[in-house]
């Protein structure tokens, strides 16, 4: 089912409380992140690395479990970061005694970055490449002038490299495998679809909807890479794909079973079945060969075809047959309408007038502690403006609770530090909690990345353990001011309600199930990737929909769309998993569904092309070839209704 958030204080209270609750693979890059920053804490000291927080910061935001991401991005940046340094030599001999001129300078080099961050797949990665431009050119202002082409670049690029050059090192040793991370989400999908077989209940078919919001392109990504960086063989990283596919496959055909077990629930076959998955699971996890699924037979009906369906995955998974393992959906790198879109420049534009507001105010008034005012311009500004309002409260909820780990930490723990080993003890111990809300969803994960950065702030000061309150107040300062900067401007300029992105991501879904829907059913065991971008598309609306309750009251829309919108999302989930299970071509539904994708799309502002889209209006499915109207009609009936107002 759709996911509904209460904004009522419990209903957070209980969303928080579940958002923090362990899952495998959490501790273990909760400690990871610990560990590293608490290294990179080290070599800052030892080498007089400045700004040592903000090293830490990027170990934070960028690292992820998979470790050869990990090392990717680590060795992009220091290549990216020094070219960067190379490229600012001229300009800051250019600008170094001219204040208009720098002006303009922070300007051009931070709307660039920015505006390619937004149009292509480089996302937050341009505003950190912003945010290192912009910082040499401010350091004009505290390094002395005759040192400011060398000193302060060098400090730019200490700043980045070496905490990356850690993270590659680390991650080489102690990181996880791409191929690692594919057996765990094989054994997780195995093991709930084993979970829902042996106890037919809302749980357990909830664990399977989680997992069907994951999609395939994560998985499919990871093979790819494992290939890519010779990690595994052409065959190997094919098998990889294959089983990925298959699984997925498994996961349909289980959702589609009645939630009460009627007509299925409890019969030999069924447990023979949930017993292959477990061991399925068990063999997958230590990387080798799954067994042989048992053969169904007996039941008739949708859940006998079901069930069919899984023991044909389940055989999939054991012996991948030789035309299966497709490749993720390819994007290309910058978006199709990266220069047509004005909300790319928009969105550059916002982001850049709020750094420069946020230096004016802190250089006008000579007050450099608060320069975490034009740091939080760059990481807390987002595409919507309910999507940039909940990440400026989670940075704020975020920044208070580091802020007071730190205060705390100067009073009582840091003055009885005496040597570095202290140091990397209480940053170690600081960034735990941080690290463990940051590794969860996504719907909290930025509050961990600022309980992480604000505490780093107070507690790193120099190149020694800092007990001076002023300076850790005034780093929290400049984050509430840079908080305070990005939510007049966004709200103020270009407002762009989290409806639109929505409305969009939606009509992908129902294009995407359009094309399932005309596809005859033994070209959908192929299709199986289509349905799970569907799933990720729907996932991405819902989300948006959460974020609308952020937003001022003059951007939201009314609420009767929100229902509608939310209700349509609700009815194209479920229908995905029964549609890629029909046991006919249904060209009605396909027709109605891409007629009422092209419709929504258009007023998202967006063209989604769909299959024989204006056969029919949205709302509109006539009776299909068997006469009559059925389940999947009368569904995708629904949405069409739902959509068509």
């Amino acid at each position: 089912m759709a996911r509904a958030v209460s904004w009522t204080l419990s209903g957070l209270a209980a969303q928080v409380r579940h958002d923090l609750l362990p899952f495998e693979g959490r501790a273990g890059m909760t400690w990871r992140i610990a560990l590293l920053c608490a290294l990179v804490a080290m070599v800052a000291m030892l080498y007089k690395v400045p700004e040592p927080a903000l090293s830490c910061y990027l170990i934070i935001f960028l690292m992820t479990p998979n470790a050869a991401e990990c090392v990717g991005k680590g060795l992009a940046l220091i290549v990216l970061v020094s070219l960067i340094v190379l490229l600012m030599v001229p300009i800051v001999n250019v600008t170094i005694e001219s204040q208009v001129l720098r002006m303009l300078a922070i300007i051009g080099l931070s709307f660039v970055p920015v505006f390619f961050g937004a149009a292509s797949k480089l996302g937050e990665i341009g505003s950190i490449i912003a945010l290192v431009l912009a910082f040499v050119l401010t350091l004009v202002d505290l390094v002395p002038v005759g040192e400011v082409a060398t000193r302060g670049l060098l400090y730019a690029w200490q700043l980045v490299a070496m905490p990356m050059a850690l993270m590659v090192g680390f991650c080489l040793v102690l990181g996880w495998s791409p191929q690692r991370l594919i057996r765990r989400r094989l054994a997780a999908r195995l093991n709930a679809v084993a979970d829902f077989l042996e106890r037919p209940d809302p749980l357990g078919r909830g664990r399977l909807d989680e997992l069907l919001r994951e999609g395939n392109d994560a998985s499919l990504q990871l093979a790819q890479m494992s290939g890519q960086m010779g990690l595994t063989r052409r065959e190997a990283t094919r098998v990889l794909a294959a089983r990925v596919e298959s699984s997925y496959r498994l996961l349909l055909a289980a959702a589609t079973l009645p939630e009460n077990g009627e007509g299925w629930s409890g019969s030999p076959q069924v447990g023979a079945l949930a017993a292959a998955c477990r061991a399925g699971a068990t063999a997958v996890r230590a990387g080798t060969e799954p067994p042989n699924a048992p053969a169904i037979a007996g039941l008739d009906g949708e859940p006998g075809r079901a069930l069919d369906v899984m023991a044909e995955a389940l055989a999939d998974i054991a012996a991948p047959p030789a035309d299966a393992g497709a490749a993720p959906l390819a994007e290309p790198f910058l978006k199709p309408d990266a220069f047509t879109n004005p909300e790319y420049q928009r969105y550059a534009l916002k982001v850049t007038a709020a750094a420069v507001v946020a230096y004016i105010l802190y250089s006008g008034a000579n007050w450099q502690g608060i320069h975490t005012a034009m740091i939080t311009c760059y990481v807390a500004a987002l595409g919507t403006t309910g999507e940039t309002v909940h990440k400026l409260l989670l940075r704020i909820s975020g920044a208070l609770v580091g802020a007071a780990m730190g205060i705390a930490s100067i009073i009582y723990i840091v003055p009885h530090l005496t040597a570095i080993d202290g140091l990397m003890a209480l940053v170690f111990l600081g960034v735990l909690p941080a690290a463990w809300v940051s590794s969860g969803p996504e719907r909290i994960s930025y509050a961990g990345v600022q309980i992480g950065l604000a505490f780093l702030l107070t507690v790193l000061n120099g190149f020694q353990p800092s007990t001076d309150l002023d300076v850790a107040s005034d780093r929290v300062i400049g984050i509430l001011v840079g908080n305070l900067v990005v939510y007049v401007i966004f709200t103020g300029i270009w407002p762009k309600s989290a409806v639109e992105e929505v409305k969009v991501r939606l009509a992908r879904a129902l294009s995407r199930l359009s094309g399932l829907a005309a596809l005859a059913p033994e070209q959908r065991r192929r299709a199986v990737n289509v349905a799970a971008q569907a799933q990720v598309e729907i996932e991405a609306a819902e989300a948006g929909l959460e974020v609308l309750a952020f937003e001022p009251a003059r951007l939201q829309p009314p609420l009767v769309e929100v229902h509608r919108l939310t209700e349509a999302a609700r009815q194209a989930r479920e229908l995905a998993p029964a549609l890629f299970l029909a046991p006919e071509r249904r060209d009605d539904i396909a027709a109605a569904l891409a007629a009422a994708g092209v419709a929504l799309g258009q007023q998202g502002g967006a063209a989604v092309t769909g299959k024989d889209a204006a056969a029919l209006p949205p709302g509109v499915i006539p009776p299909n070839e068997q006469g009559g109207g059925d389940a999947l009609g009368t569904r995708a009936s629904r949405i069409g209704s739902l959509l068509a107002g």
